[in-house]
């Protein structure tokens, strides 16, 4: 008796300017002028899967390691080739760009605790939904960092970086992603070091590197 052949699918990772910075870490799915990197799975296989995940962030460090590339939102399955030129056709060209502009360029980022956190709205007291975004997102933007913290985070690490963006990711906590050289790693690590001896009843966690997502949304310059 035969077995039946296993169908599979596509899980995508990232995107990149060369088929060598794709393989042979992961599989290298041609997408006009770009590659994807994909991790190939059984059809059936949960995508929570903790295992799977891990797996996941295993390849896109050692991809990483190898060039800088364009994150894509981990649960995005493909079935071939076809199928993920369709879903990235409108991304392809800004894709380009940025993977020609900061090839050599990596995301570090600071989330930093509010000085004066936020109470999240009960959404049993609003009518309707409209109303409960809105207040959530209220909230979200009124948490603050210390003043002098963030002072000293933008006199160590915002020279050495390209970009930086100061952002708002909950009602408890505010990041600051920067944009760094990859040849700067270390001094924006000791930098890092240096803003935990300044303030060090300053809760906040500086983590990197990354691969481009928060400045893959930048407008185009």
């Amino acid at each position: 008796v035969e077995c039946a052949e296993k169908v599979m699918k596509q899980i995508a990772i990232g995107a990149h300017l060369l088929r060598e910075d794709v393989e042979p870490i992961a599989v290298a799915i041609p997408v006009g002028d770009l590659f994807l990197s994909a991790l190939e799975v059984a059809n059936d296989q949960p995508l929570g899967d903790r295992d799977l995940l891990l797996k996941v962030a295993r390849i896109r460090a050692r991809l990483l390691d190898t060039a800088t590339f364009v994150a894509i939102r981990y649960g995005f399955p493909m079935s071939g080739a076809a199928e993920a030129v369709a879903k990235c056709a409108p991304h392809l060209e800004r894709w380009k760009e940025l993977l020609t502009a900061h090839r050599d360029h990596v995301e570090m980022t600071l989330k930093v605790a509010a000085a004066s956190p936020q109470s999240r709205p009960d959404r049993r007291d609003f009518t309707s939904g409209a109303d409960y975004l809105r207040a959530l997102h209220a909230v979200t933007q009124a948490a603050n960092v210390d003043v002098v913290f963030r002072e000293h985070a933008e006199r160590l690490i915002v020279p050495l970086s390209l970009k930086h963006r100061w952002a708002h990711r909950d009602e408890r906590s505010v990041e600051l992603t920067a944009l760094v050289p990859r040849a700067r790693l270390e001094e924006v690590r000791a930098a890092g070091e240096e803003l935990r001896r300044l303030a060090p009843d300053v809760p906040f966690l500086f983590s990197g590197p990354w691969p481009l997502e928060v400045f893959a949304d930048d407008d185009r310059q």
